[in-house]
């Protein structure tokens, strides 16, 4: 539908989005290290580690050679693997533009679990809708998904850049894009749409991200844009002093 390119949405409340930055590396380094070994590696990779519903349900098991962990474990493994470079990037576009107000607005450790429970969601779904499927889930979409909803809660109204139809540079409210991103979502799980991507594992990080929003974001941050908060940080304190008159220049200035 469309590529997020920037939104002008500062942080308020921390310096640096670590954990965005950090889930952005990981997910790089994992993928170099699944994409740069034989085929048999990468299938391996992906079936020890993906989200298998069959074996999570105990319909099938998953053969001794291809047990990494467990497979309850791989609720939030799968969501460190991706299938190539395109769905790699597009998900790292999304929570590089989308993760850091998310953080910014649950604080760095709280905004670890939502993301990898936003994941965990994701792959339930999935599995709750096709749990006799021998396929392995791959993709942080179903945390991506999260952090979309998440955002859309919390910011409707902050402009964005995108490519629309990726070639035509709009910049609109996020209420306009995220809202009619999640209507498709929707839209495709109810049709059935293409086969190759997991709309309910996208569907399921949805519901999470706007549940979970509600509960862990900081006291003091509003909803929906309502109405501008400082930080606690970048609070200053007026100086005491005698009150300006008209003959006296104020040295803060004129307010």
């Amino acid at each position: 539908m469309f590529i997020p390119l920037h939104d002008a949405n500062s942080l308020k409340y921390i310096k640096v989005q670590y954990v965005t930055l950090g889930l952005i590396a990981a997910n790089c380094v994992i993928y170099l290290l699944t994409a740069v070994g034989s085929e048999q590696f990468t299938e391996a990779a992906v079936f020890g580690l993906g989200y298998i519903p069959s074996t999570v349900f105990n319909i099938a098991e998953r053969p001794d050679e291809l047990v990494i962990v467990p497979d309850n474990f791989t609720y939030i493994t799968y969501a460190f693997l991706h299938g190539d470079i395109l769905h790699l990037g597009g998900n790292m576009l999304f929570l590089w533009v989308f993760g850091d107000n998310v953080e910014d607005a649950l604080g760095h450790v709280r905004y670890l679990i939502f993301y990898l429970a936003c994941a965990a969601a994701g792959a339930f779904l999935h599995g709750l809708i096709i749990p006799d499927s021998e396929a392995p889930l791959i993709g942080a979409s179903g945390a991506i998904a999260g952090i979309v909803a998440a955002y859309l809660i919390l910011h409707p109204r902050v402009k964005i850049w995108v490519l629309a139809l990726g070639r035509i540079p709009l910049r609109l409210p996020a209420w306009i894009l995220l809202a009619l991103w999640i209507l498709f979502q929707f839209a495709m799980i109810a049709i059935g749409g293409e086969d190759q991507i997991s709309w309910a594992a996208h569907v399921g990080g949805i519901i999470a991200g706007a549940i979970l929003v509600l509960v862990l974001r900081r006291r003091n941050v509003p909803l929906l844009d309502s109405q501008v908060v400082t930080p606690r940080a970048a609070e200053v304190e007026t100086p005491i002093e005698a009150p300006a008159t008209s003959d006296t220049p104020s040295p803060w200035g004129r307010r």
